[in-house]
């Protein structure tokens, strides 16, 4: 007679094993369901249609700047809430879940670093924090940025993805914004600097309306959706059928807005090369 053993027998039936979460997406645009690593090794592009997915600020960073070569400027302005503003929650809270959330301190991040063993002044700005929208830091730090790129002579890089125009929250303190950051540009363009605007989805409101639309030469992403006010906003107050395509990048092309479509995987060799051309 057999010994007994004390191991169990394998079930007639294991159980299934699951697919693991966030490994597939689906692509906004060609609605396809993709691999998130294949995405994310074309730099979160869709590898079917070329859809051009949302990209966080420092992912940008290392994206165009050689690695390791990027230095943060003005890291210690921290926004605060001069109004004392509230809707559905006070700011003040609204500003520290924004931080906890996204890991920045605001809705943009300036610096320097080189671009294919380039220097260059360099700034981005991030949807994902309160839709990218322009308060008093995100003005400061990019004036600060523009005043810094004249004084050293830098060409000056900017990829701007607010959805968002000023903040309200901070009133006319944020809507003054927009003529400083203008007005430095201004002066850095007295200096006989290079600025490059770098257009992602989505680009509107005052961010749209001031320094994004300054550039001496202004690259777009495919697809973005680029202006002031959104398609929906327009159709509804002057009640006709907008163009096909209206407020893309493709159609702003058309139209002489923009010079160029450039895919990101293409963005950190088109700076270069116009950076070269200019001579800067």
């Amino acid at each position: 007679m057999a010994e007994p053993t004390s191991e169990k027998a394998a079930p007639l039936h294991p159980p299934k094993r699951g697919v693991p979460p966030g490994l597939w997406l689906r692509c906004p645009g060609c609605k396809e369901i993709i691999f998130r690593d294949a995405a994310e090794r074309k730099m979160g592009v869709c590898p079917v249609c070329g859809y051009h997915w949302y990209v966080a600020a420092e992912e940008r960073i290392r994206q165009v700047l050689d690695e390791g070569t990027f230095e943060e400027w003005d890291a210690d302005l921290w926004p605060t809430d001069p109004l004392g503003f509230v809707d559905r929650k006070a700011y003040a809270e609204r500003l520290k879940e924004e931080q906890a959330r996204t890991g920045l301190r605001d809705a943009a991040i300036t610096g320097t670093g080189m671009i294919r063993a380039r220097r260059v002044a360099f700034g981005v700005t991030d949807s994902a924090f309160l839709m990218g929208s322009m308060g008093s830091v995100v003005g400061e730090r990019l004036t600060r940025l523009v005043e810094r790129a004249t004084a050293d002579q830098l060409p000056l890089i900017i990829i701007s993805g607010s959805g968002g125009g000023a903040r309200m929250h901070e009133g006319i303190l944020s809507l003054m914004q927009m003529a400083k950051v203008t007005a430095a540009l201004a002066r850095f363009h007295e200096a006989g600097g290079l600025f490059i605007s770098v257009l992602t989805n989505p680009t509107m409101g005052g961010v749209a309306a001031s320094f994004a639309s300054l550039g001496d030469i202004i690259f777009a992403e495919p697809k973005a959706l680029i202006g002031f006010a959104g398609p929906r906003t327009i159709k509804a107050t002057i009640r006709i059928e907008l163009p096909a395509g209206f407020q893309t990048s493709e159609f702003l092309l058309e139209h002489g807005f923009i010079d160029r479509i450039v895919s990101r995987a293409d963005l950190k060799t088109e700076i270069a090369r116009a950076i070269d051309y200019c001579g800067k």
